[in-house]
């Protein structure tokens, strides 16, 4: 698999003109403001998604894509992403498959997907299908540390550059069972931010790893942010606001560990109590 090197970012956030109400909190002047854009993917050629995103690491986005919707299953299936940068095809990236993956993969992209920044699971036709991807975890696998899981989202908060600028960003980072950092990406879609973790670990060869590792995300957990996780094989997933119905649903039902409220040296743990210690 070889890619091109897209997934350098790109400014994403600009200047704009404000007034600050009231007055005597500051002199008018600019604000950075969170870049948001869309972005066509496409495998093979053939459109399959737009998502509303931040731009840059778009590789990643739609290699991660591909992988949590069950367009391809391993990162070999995947032979290079492209970008189609140019005056006609701006936010779009062209996902090639392999042989091996091109086939199988045909079937399931026979359908648009419409992605809003605020709700990925836009467009999937049934939950049974979301759950087909996944398979329960092994419950005996993990241990974690609870004060050290507790420190995780400062950790993510000190690196979240885009956040610090324009305060519009949602963040989403891999972290090792040790508590080291794999990976942080940014982007005004939570499930965006999500995909571009996981897509840096399918075009860097780590996804094998993950089943060792640790989700942390910065905003609320919603179902697809856990099938997301499920499909990628990460096993414990923390949230420093809370989660939903279904996600908690999910994670039990596929024995994955999920935190919410993780904060201020705290947190509440939804399912998989059995991984922390």
């Amino acid at each position: 698999m070889s890619t091109p090197p897209t997934s350098r970012p790109r400014p994403a956030d600009g200047a704009y003109p404000i007034v600050r109400w009231p007055p005597h909190v500051g002199a008018d002047g600019d604000d950075n403001v969170t870049a948001e854009e869309p972005l066509e993917i496409r495998v093979d050629g053939a459109p399959v998604a737009v998502t509303m995103r931040t731009p840059g690491h778009d590789d990643e986005l739609a290699a991660g894509f591909c992988l949590t919707e069950g367009i391809v299953a391993e990162g070999d299936e995947i032979d290079r992403v492209e970008s189609c940068n140019n005056a006609d095809e701006d936010n779009v990236v062209d996902v090639r498959l392999d042989g091996n993956g091109r086939e199988s993969a045909i079937e399931r992209t026979r359908r648009m997907t419409y992605l809003s920044s605020s709700c990925g699971i836009c467009g999937k036709q049934t939950l049974d299908r979301i759950e087909q991807l996944t398979r329960p975890f092994d419950r005996d696998a993990v241990r974690l540390h609870a004060a050290a899981v507790a420190a995780l989202p400062e950790r993510m908060r000190r690196d979240q550059d885009q956040f610090s600028r324009t305060g519009g960003v949602h963040a989403a980072a891999l972290f090792t069972t040790d508590m080291k950092l794999t990976v942080l990406r940014e982007d005004v879609g939570r499930h965006n931010a999500v995909d571009k973790v996981i897509g840096f670990c399918l075009l860097q060869g780590l996804q094998r790893h993950k089943e060792s590792s640790v989700l942390v995300v910065s905003g609320r957990v919603s179902f697809e942010i856990v099938q997301k996780a499920a499909v990628a094989r990460i096993p414990v997933v923390a949230a420093v606001s809370a989660p939903t119905s279904l996600a908690v649903e999910l994670a039990n039902r596929l024995d994955m560990t999920l935190l919410g409220f993780v904060r201020d040296g705290r947190f509440n743990i939804y399912s998989g109590a059995q991984r922390i210690v």
